[in-house]
């Protein structure tokens, strides 16, 4: 799969580029590429003018603009319904509607097909999703916890019902006469017909406000910060998303609100590497004990397990704790901890400790039993 295009780029415009510039730059792009422009490459400009669209969506907003120039697309994926750019996330039509009304007999109708057409644009619409990132150790992540998490999102305006206007004043749309919709006679060739799309006015509402609602200032929805319960499954693995339905931001036009999700990530352990339901843990002897064997306590997730370790053990050698490891996230059981033996070798040694080691190498010889070693450069067919 090709990389995406960075935003900037498919626009044009610099990343220090004001709005009003990112804005000159996606009305001129998107009259070139309008489908209607192009009959011969219709696909290709389909697909350019989504891009375009994409693009201008996110730079266009000052929240998802932020996002992205911190983030890259990552950032701004998670705000779009689907998890990727659909026509029903484009919210600027406002911004454009007009230059299509004037294309020289070229209508709206592959614009409105994208937008949303007849149906209009304006109506009640699903509010913007939300990501929450949380940090969880890997103990919370074996037990399964529950967390609160403060989050900052719109609210629909209780005064105005999310429709952005005072109680009583809206009135209806004197250019569609509140159908939202509005006809436009087109001729090609030969050829007469209607098209229909979302009345410019009112953006296909069908009314029009007179006075903003006091309380929201006409926004439809106000700001606040709920404090949500989170449970973190027993299992959870870095990256896994939770979804919390309608705890995202306000719908406009008093619209459902949008999607909560959680993001989980695991806090690197000091003691444990996890590999998928498994656990590692490296347990360090002397030599004494992993030439003559012995118990030695380990730690594992939820306290110190008793592992035996056999004579004659070398470092490298790997011991296995059955079901002492991550549960499985469905159910099915628990992983394993496997436990990486590792023989400590003393840097200092007291003189007495020196002579008894001298002796026991003595006794052993290089390789113990009194076997010789024999000369590294044998296997290359010199000395002996």
């Amino acid at each position: 799969m090709a990389a995406k295009r960075d935003y900037y780029d498919t626009l044009g415009v610099q990343r220090t580029a004001s709005k009003d510039d990112i804005k000159k730059a996606y009305r001129k792009l998107a009259m070139k590429y309008h489908p209607d422009m192009n009959k011969e490459k219709t696909k290709e400009a389909e697909e350019k003018f989504k891009e375009l669209s994409e693009a201008y969506e996110v730079l266009a907003d000052d929240e998802k603009k932020k996002r992205y120039d911190q983030f890259g697309h990552e950032g701004v994926q998670s705000t779009f319904k689907g998890g990727g750019f659909d026509w029903s996330d484009f919210t600027h039509y406002g911004d454009i509607s007009d230059i299509f009304g004037n294309f020289g007999g070229f209508g709206g109708s592959i614009f409105d097909q994208f937008f949303g057409g007849g149906q209009g644009r304006s109506g009640p619409q699903e509010g913007r999703s939300l990501r929450y990132d949380i940090e969880v150790t890997l103990e919370d992540a074996a037990a399964g916890v529950e967390k609160d998490i403060r989050v900052p999102h719109s609210v629909s305006c209780k005064t105005c019902g999310g429709m952005g206007a005072k109680p009583g004043d809206m009135k209806t749309c004197p250019t569609c006469k509140g159908s939202g919709q509005v006809q436009r006679g087109q001729k090609r060739g030969y050829t007469s017909y209607v098209t229909i799309s979302a009345c410019p006015t009112c953006r296909g509402g069908g009314k029009q406000i007179t006075k903003s609602c006091p309380d929201c200032n006409g926004a439809g929805s106000t700001q606040t910060t709920s404090t949500l319960q989170v449970s973190i499954p027993k299992g959870a693995e870095e990256g896994m998303r939770l979804r919390i339905r309608g705890a995202g931001e306000a719908g406009p036009n008093g619209g459902p609100s949008g999607d909560l999700y959680i993001v989980i990530h695991i806090e690197d352990h000091p003691v444990f590497d996890r590999d998928g339901h498994d656990l590692w843990v490296e347990a360090p002897v002397t030599f004494a004990q992993a030439a003559l064997g012995a118990d030695v306590d380990v730690p594992t997730i939820d306290g110190t397990a008793r592992v035996t370790v056999p004579a004659g053990t070398q470092t490298g050698t790997v011991l296995r704790l059955k079901g002492k490891g991550m549960p499985d996230l469905r159910g099915y059981g628990t992983g394993d901890q496997f436990v990486k033996v590792s023989v400590v070798t003393p840097a200092k040694l007291t003189a007495e400790q020196r002579n008894m080691m001298k002796k026991l190498g003595e006794s052993l010889g290089d390789y113990g039993k009194g076997t010789k070693r024999k000369s590294v450069f044998s296997r290359f067919g010199r000395g002996t």
